[in-house]
């Protein structure tokens, strides 16, 4: 397994009870192939450019050991979220 983080930035104006909702979604892709998870919710923060006409966007930041196949899944579940306006998921190498 590897070490990764994904960063997640969601639309501002989104319920807490969705942005949780996905969060717990991809909380249960990871677990079930993966290990140590941890969430890091930055909250709202002024984003460098517009981003779908939105100045700012809500930040949580995933960190988790998985296997690779889970990157697959997690990027086909944050395609077809409207709630998100970016993701990114990179290898932490320690």
């Amino acid at each position: 397994m590897r070490n990764y983080e994904t960063v997640l930035i969601f639309r501002p104006d989104i319920e807490d009870e969705k942005r949780e909702a996905l969060v717990e979604r991809f909380k249960g892709i990871i677990t079930a192939n993966g290990e140590d998870f941890r969430v890091d919710n930055w909250g709202l923060r002024k984003l460098a450019y517009l981003i779908d006409d939105y100045p700012e966007g809500y930040y949580a930041i995933l960190d988790y050991k998985a296997d690779p196949t889970v990157i697959a899944e997690l990027t086909r579940v944050a395609k077809i979220s409207d709630i998100l306006l970016r993701y990114m998921t990179i290898v932490n190498e320690d």
